[in-house]
């Protein structure tokens, strides 16, 4: 097994191994990707204090995420095509995560479905719901949620009308691939994938096949997918859409104050500050430069996550010291799955909660839940001055 000392070496590995329309999907945001790669950088600009001759003897990075106990203040961020990253990816990965002790969260474009995952696991998972224009079929998704006993749902906002991602268009991006020359080549060189998919049988959106209408073929499927994101979602139907669900509901993609305090109104249990990695609205300001203003705006009123940029335990020590309960990775384990499957996902967890541990130490502090802006040096202008 290769030696795995960083994040950066799993995608290294996850491109070599996984096809390159699915690494492209998991790398790329939207349009010239500029907010894609502030997303990390902009980590970079904040600064952590260190501190010496502090006792670091019985350190601990347990917390809570909405009531709930995980070993670190990270949970796993819904990504669609999970499982065309590496066969079983959404299994697997959510294994990975109840081993581990932090959340998994499912997304409504899984390759395995809410009863494949809930059949592989003991623990509750949460899901994440794309609202679509098929009213019935949202429904009928929320029921078998709860008839799979998630215990949050994850409501996506920002997603309402799709980003242009360039390469994904180009890629000619579906599930299961339409093999033309161009992919039959490039599969013909991840023959380590390959036989992981002919050895499974979850390859197409099994959350939508079986459960809609005149879905025949990966064509018609992306079709209606593409033209069923409900364009009429507001404040309204995210209320009716938190009654319908009855349990604890994180609203996902809220980038502004005003959002902010709107989802305050409806009851929501928590938001994730959240940019989708850079995928929808190239130019908007990354994750972790928005959190300051969001928390200025709700403080303590509602649990504030974050997500889009996390790349290093010292990422998320950054954006916990800002304020956020916690934050959610996505590309960090989708390069682990990728490279080597659920211990791929299982070595993302490691490195980030080793980072994590030690950096928190050599900022002077033992418990996680202790950590506060303290530990910071955070430049004036980060949060930037705008023109009004």
């Amino acid at each position: 097994m290769p030696v795995v000392t960083c994040i950066e070496d799993l995608k290294r590995l996850h491109k070599a191994r996984a096809p390159k329309m699915f690494f492209d999907y998991c790398e790329s945001g939207s349009w010239t990707e500029q907010t894609f790669r502030e997303n990390t950088s902009d980590f970079d600009r904040i600064r952590l204090r260190q501190r010496v001759a502090v006792d670091m003897t019985n350190r601990t990075t347990a917390s809570r995420m909405i009531g709930e106990e995980v070993s670190m203040p990270v949970a796993l961020a819904p990504v669609g095509m999970t499982g065309m990253q590496h066969a079983d990816g959404e299994i697997l990965a959510a294994k990975a995560a109840e081993k581990f002790g932090v959340p998994f969260t499912l997304s409504t474009m899984s390759i395995c479905s809410i009863e494949d995952v809930a059949e592989h696991t003991t623990k509750p998972f949460w899901f994440q719901l794309y609202t679509m224009r098929d009213e019935d079929y949202v429904r009928r998704l929320i029921e078998r949620a709860r008839a799979a006993k998630c215990s949050a749902l994850v409501i996506t906002l920002d997603l309402q009308i799709l980003g242009q991602r360039h390469k994904d268009l180009k890629n000619g991006l579906s599930a299961p691939p339409k093999l033309t020359p161009m992919v039959l080549a490039d599969l013909a060189t991840r023959w380590r994938w390959g036989l992981g998919m002919l050895r499974t049988k979850r390859r197409e959106f099994r959350n939508i096949v079986g459960h809609v209408k005149d879905i025949s073929d990966p064509a018609s499927l992306m079709a209606w997918t593409n033209e069923n994101f409900d364009l009429t979602l507001d404040w309204a139907k995210i209320a009716k859409l938190k009654e319908l669900w009855g349990g604890k509901v994180i609203l996902k993609g809220i980038l502004d104050a005003e959002d902010a305090k709107m989802a305050l109104q409806v009851g929501a249990d928590a938001i994730i500050v959240s940019n989708h990695g850079g995928r929808q609205l190239d130019g908007a300001l990354s994750s972790i430069r928005a959190l300051p203003a969001i928390l200025d705006a709700v403080g303590d009123r509602i649990e504030v996550h974050l997500d889009s940029g996390i790349r290093s335990g010292q990422d998320v020590l950054k954006a916990v010291a800002l304020g956020a309960k916690g934050v959610f990775i996505g590309r960090a384990y989708i390069y682990g799955l990728g490279a080597m499957g659920q211990a791929g996902v299982t070595r993302a967890l490691e490195v980030i909660h080793k980072e994590l541990d030690v950096s928190m130490a050599l900022c002077g502090k033992r418990d996680i839940k202790e950590v506060g802006r303290d530990i910071l040096l955070v430049p004036e202008d980060f949060a930037g001055r705008w023109a009004s």
